[in-house]
Order: structure tokens, then sequence, then C-alpha cells
């Protein structure tokens, strides 16, 4: 696997340096900017408190800006970001929300809060975690504790709802832990959404169901447009609207996709079957897809074959089977540019095809390559 990415970085090189004289005025933001506008990365060092020493004040007015994670080492005093401005749409938002009456640390220092009152985030799309990975943190924590305390907000009846470091969260428990260092902060139901979506979409093993539903819960309970939830998650209208589209296809092919079966080029192929087949149709061919191990261009071809079936013969001839370490590149390449990506190998050579839909969705993925 190490290979294949290696291949794929240097091709990457290249091509950035052929395109580097046509780089334009401006730049689109980049995937992953979205969570930096809402937490500031300016430390400032304080000394973690107790729960027990919080002070039983009311939480301030909601400011107009939240700080970032904590990194707390497992000794020492605890980093803790200055407080930073957030976009003027948020702060607006936020003014003149009912203060809290939650009891917390000061704002932005960290404290251990016990995890048996931390309720779960109801905004956590994320449905899939790695048990081995969960285990190697557990283990992480066991022998030098928690290096970046997690984000929670005031809950109901001196509880506490997560917002960010459900994996922390969930590994702190592995590890025997009965209290966790958090950053209590005193957030709107929209900025908690926000934050917590931006943080999935910074990891790489998000699946494309589950970025689509958390594109699609901001737009429905949120009202924002497709526009919108870019600019707030650093993703390009077109990116977003790719995502939600999947939401379209039967709930047989979303289970695929949602167990990682099919991916997100094969799914937006049987998008375009949507047309010529029922249903129950989608989902045989995506079962279909699955049981043979089609290719996406296998796939493609049975889709054409039901667009213009006269031009087709009656089967796809066939093809050899595709390596799983090319696969599974593939796979991250289209999860982080957001298109179809093809890769072509032979025996270690080959070619790497990125598909793109108008000369936007082109200035999208170079602006993704260059940012990263």
């Amino acid at each position: 696997m190490k290979i294949y990415r290696n291949t794929i970085y240097k091709l990457k090189e290249r091509f950035m340096a052929a395109i580097e004289e046509h780089k334009p005025a401006e730049k689109r933001r980049a995937l992953g900017r979205g969570l930096d506008s809402l937490l500031p990365s300016g430390p400032r060092v304080v000394a973690a408190v107790s729960a027990a020493a919080a002070a039983p004040a009311a939480v301030p007015p909601v400011v107009t800006g939240s700080a970032a994670p904590a990194i707390a080492p497992a000794s020492g005093p605890a980093i803790v970001p200055q407080p930073q401005a957030v976009p003027g749409d948020i702060a607006e938002l936020h003014a003149g929300r009912e203060k809290s009456t939650h009891e917390a640390a000061p704002n932005g220092q960290v404290i251990e809060v016990p995890l048996e009152l931390i309720d779960e985030n109801p905004y956590q799309t994320r449905r899939t975690f790695d048990p081995a990975a969960l285990s190697d943190l557990a283990e992480s924590i066991k022998a030098s504790g928690l290096a970046q305390p997690i984000v929670v907000r005031p809950g109901a009846n001196g509880r506490y709802v997560l917002v960010l470091g459900e994996r922390r969260c969930r590994a702190s428990k592995l590890a025997g832990k009965t209290t966790v260092p958090a950053i209590v902060r005193p957030l709107g139901d929209e900025q908690a959404a926000e934050m917590t979506i931006v943080e999935n979409l910074q990891r790489q093993d998000l699946n494309c169901l589950e970025q689509a539903q958390a594109f699609a819960r901001l737009s429905s309970e949120f009202g924002l447009t497709q526009e919108q939830i870019g600019k707030r998650t650093g993703a390009s209208r077109e990116s977003v609207a790719n995502y939600m589209r999947l939401l379209k296809l039967p709930k047989g092919v979303l289970d695929l996709v949602g167990e990682g079966k099919l991916q997100f080029s094969e799914a937006r192929l049987l998008l375009e079957a949507m047309p010529f087949l029922d249903e129950a149709g989608l989902e045989k061919l995506g079962r279909t897809t699955v049981e043979l191990g089609l290719t996406v261009k296998q796939l493609k071809e049975r889709v054409d074959q039901l667009r213009n079936p006269q031009t087709f013969k009656s089967e796809p001839a066939p093809e050899k089977a595709i390596d799983p370490n090319v696969r599974a590149a593939q796979m991250e390449l289209e999860r982080l540019l957001g298109t179809r990506v093809h890769i072509t190998d032979f025996d270690g050579k080959g070619k790497i095809v990125i598909e793109y839909r108008n000369l936007e969705d082109f200035d999208r993925v170079l602006d993704l390559l260059r940012a990263s």
C-alpha cells in the first residue's frame, strides 16, 4: 500500500509542477479549513482545573468566538488556545441567545468531566469506528494519558453533550477511565453540528454515506443551501451536491455504501442508472457489483448498456480483477477529491485519471491538489 501511496504523491508533484504557471490569482478554501475558522490556533498556557474546583457561576454570555481543543500533556499545565472571533454569521446567530445556567469552568479551560455525565452527540453521523484503532488509542491513553481534551457543551440537569472527540471518549472508556479532560463551550445547536461535521470531514475513514448524511443534516435542520454548507465546511458547492445526491438511492443500495462495500464512484454510477431501473433493479445491480467484484469500468459499461442497449453486446468483456492495494488508493483519492478517480496499473506502472464535470469542478480539483 505504501508503494502505491508514494506513486500517487510523486505523480501529484509532477502534475502540480506542470500547472503551477497557470495558478489563478485567488484560491478557493480547501477542505479542512472550516474547523480552523471555528477553533483558533494560538495557544496560551493555563493550569487545568477539576470539575469540583470549577466556579459555580453561570456561564458567561455566548461569545463571538470559540476555543480550539487544548493539548494537555501527560504531566504539567494544559495548553489552551486563545479565544478568536468566528465568522460573523455564526456570531450573529448566537447573539442574544438565552444564557446557560450550567456550571462550568472558566471559558476555554480544561476540567475533568465524568464520562458517565457525557451524552452522545446528536449530530454525529459517523457510525463505524475501527475496533483495532480504538484499542490502540486506549493503550496509548493508559500509558500516557489523553493528549488532546474533548469539547463538550452544557446539557440538561448538570450533564454535558459531546461536540468533538467521539473516538477519544470511546477509547477512554476502553482504557478504564472514569473521567476525561474536556473544554466546556456554550455552543448553540448549529455551531455544534457544524464543528462535528467539519471534524468528521477531516478524518480519512469517513465513508461517503456518512459524509452525505452530514451535509443533509446541515441542510434539513438549519436550512442551509449547498453553497452555505460548502463555505462553512471548506468543501465546494459541487462536491456537496454530489454527495447529497447519493441519498436518492434506495435503502438496499445505501446499506451497501454504508457498509463500505460500494464506494463513491460506484454509487454515482448507480445514480445514473436510476432512470432505467426500478428500486429492486437498482438494488440487484448494486449486489451484483459487490458479489462479482465489478470494477468501475465494468459497472459503467452496464449502465451505458441500460442507456443505449442497441449499441452494446449482451455481456461486457471480462476484465482482470483490480489489485486490492490499487483499489484502496483509488478509494482514498475519490474521497479526498469528491469525484471519480481511475487508476490503471500494469506491474507497478500505469496512470491516474481524475474526472471532472465542468470547468468549475476542474478548478475545485486543482485547488484541492494545491492545498494538499
